[in-house]
Parts: structure tokens; sequence; C-alpha cells
């Protein structure tokens, strides 16, 4: 981008860097080369074809009451798209679109001036990573800057998810994207003291696999306590991974969520650095993971990212909404149909 808030790479569609103030918010690597050897964690990647976890690694009935064996890569359960997701795969782009409008979100009533916009393009082969039909994926990335009533520049990063089921025998699929970066607010080796406000503290409780058991239920941990309530990070507490409800009625939720509004889903802050972010999406759920299980050695001049490193906020369908059938409508791309959503980015310093 011309103005360098923002860096991005075929990999993946992968974002680097987001700068605020001078500090890269987000964790990665210098190099495309590096992503490819020490990638692991899913660093800034654009996930699918389904985010998150498909129970058994299989889709059950698609097609006529057609099952799909998926790749198995997180235990028995598929994870992120599997083996080879498409955070794994090289996109074509970025290809410059012009410039875009930064759609309103909650709180705000008006569109924000538009801001340089790219695009990335994707097609992904009946049977990848086990998945039916063929499906033409896009990114598109838009940088924009906006001034506050409180005087200080924000800046926002939008994106927006679109995917088509293209010509072919299959008549439907399933499709659920999302973005993985890892948050860290000072540019430090933890994100210990980072304040926390989540949207709500309905969640999907699960088993050991991370498979959900059952619909909504308030979160169990006190640390996080009543949604829209702050909470601070510790040294390793309290450590989350898990998936949190937005929309509670999973029958409402269109294939494609881009005529909804943008919600708030995460509202964090660092006294130390004084830099705020919020992030906002049209989904009807997130992952919040606090970064547990983050182990990636010193690569191209970056120091070592040890657990707590980051934080990650990934809006999303709900978990394994693929094989329950009062959710599958959510993650249900069926042929003629276009799946889509959008992200939102906003942070700044004090």
């Amino acid at each position: 981008m011309s103005d360098a808030i923002a860096s991005f790479i075929p990999l993946g569609a992968i974002i680097q860097s987001l700068y605020v103030a001078g500090t890269n918010i987000v964790l990665g690597f210098p190099s495309q080369k590096a992503y490819e050897s020490h990638n692991a964690c899913f660093f800034g990647e654009t996930i699918g074809r389904v985010a998150n976890r498909v129970k058994g690694a299989k889709i059950d009935s698609l097609n006529g009451g057609q099952s799909y064996t998926l790749a198995a890569n997180n235990g028995p359960n598929n994870l992120h798209g599997g083996v080879v997701g498409w955070g794994k795969k090289v996109w074509d782009g970025p290809k410059p679109v012009g410039v875009r409008e930064i759609p309103a979100f909650e709180g705000k009533s008006d569109k924000i001036d538009g801001g340089e916009s790219v695009q990335f393009t994707l097609v992904s082969e009946d049977g990848d990573e086990g998945f039916p039909g063929k499906v033409e994926a896009r990114v598109i990335y838009t940088v924009s800057k906006e001034k506050g009533e409180d005087g200080k520049e924000k800046v926002l990063l939008g994106i927006e998810y679109e995917a088509e089921l293209l010509d072919g025998e299959v008549e439907e699929t399933v499709i659920n994207m999302t973005n993985h970066s890892y948050f860290n607010l000072t540019g430090g080796p933890s994100i210990e003291g980072t304040i926390i406000t989540l949207a709500t503290n309905q969640y999907l409780p699960v088993d050991q696999g991370g498979i959900p058991t059952g619909g909504p239920v308030p979160y169990p941990n006190p640390a996080v306590k009543n949604g829209n309530i702050p909470f601070t990070l510790g040294a390793a507490e309290p450590d989350i991974d898990d998936c949190f409800i937005v929309n509670e009625d999973p029958s409402s939720v269109p294939i494609d969520t881009r005529s909804l509004p943008l919600k708030k889903n995460l509202s964090a802050f660092h006294p130390e650095s004084k830099i705020h972010l919020e992030v906002y999406s049209t989904e009807p759920a997130f992952q919040f993971y606090t970064g547990k299980y983050i182990d990636i050695p010193a690569v191209d001049g970056v120091p070592a990212r040890k657990p707590r490193s980051g934080f990650c906020l990934e809006p999303s369908r709900w978990v394994n909404a693929c094989n329950v059938p009062e959710w599958k409508g959510q993650m249900l791309l069926k042929k003629g149909e276009k799946y889509g959503c959008k992200i939102l980015y906003r942070a700044w310093k004090e």
C-alpha cells in the first residue's frame, strides 16, 4: 500500500503487517519463505474452505445425502481447511481494484471515505482437502484512515470475503472464511496487560477435541464475566480458545452476511503502548484465542514468538455448523449463490 499502513502477500492472502503509530500490531514474518517454513500457527492467513473444526474430518450429508471425508489434521478433526488449507495456498494478487468505501459500523451511522483496495483470488478445485465442488474465492482488503471526534487519527483495515460455486456436477458445498491474524498491541513478547472487552459471554461448549456439544450458554470462566465488561490478560490466564456467539438464532444467518450491519466483536487496549483495537464483523460468531500454543523460533531476524505473544479474534460461522442440521444453513453454499462476509479492524493510539 502506498502509505505503508498494511502489507499483504500472495501466500494465504496473508496480512503481513498493520501499523499503528509506528507499531506493527500483527504477528508475522519479513519474507514469504519464512511463512512457508514456520507458519504452523496460521499468522495472518485467510482461512478456508471451513474455518475452525469439522467433526471427525467428515461432512455427513451434502448433495443429496452424500458424505465427504476430509483431511484430518487436528486429531480426528479437520482444522482450518486441512493440511493445505487456503491459508497455505498461493493466491492470485494483489490486484488493485480502486478506491472502496469503508462501510458504516456499530456506533457510526455513515460510511467512511474510501481507501486504496487490493484483491486476491483463489480457485479451489473439486476435492481440495476432501471438500466438494470447484470454488472461486476472493478477498478484498481496503486500507483507510478516519479522524475521530476525539481528534485522533484511526487506522482502518476492511476485509470483504466472497466465494461462489463454479460449474460442475456438485450443486452445493460448505464455506466459512476468516482471517487468522494474531494481535499484540505493544510489539513486545507478551500480550500480558492487554485489557479485553468481548461483545458477548455466550459461547459454544465443546468436547476435548474442540467440537460443540450443544448450543450457546454463558461462558464459565469468571475472569471473563459478562459480555461488554473489560478483563485483563495475565501472564498465563485467562486461557481462552472458544467460539463466542453474537447471533443466537442460527437459522436467521444468511450465507451472505454482507448486507448485515458490522457489529463490534472485541475492544482491546494496552496501557503501556496506549494503542486501542476494535474488531467488527457481519458474522454470527467469533473465535477468541489467547495464543497458548504459539511456539515459533527466531527467524529472519525476528525474535522467537512464545505462548501468549499474540491473541486472535476470528469472526466466523458457528463451529461444525455443516454437520448440525439446525445450524447448517449458515455454511451451505449452493450453485448460483454467493457466500460473503465483512470484517473491520479499527486501531489508534491515544
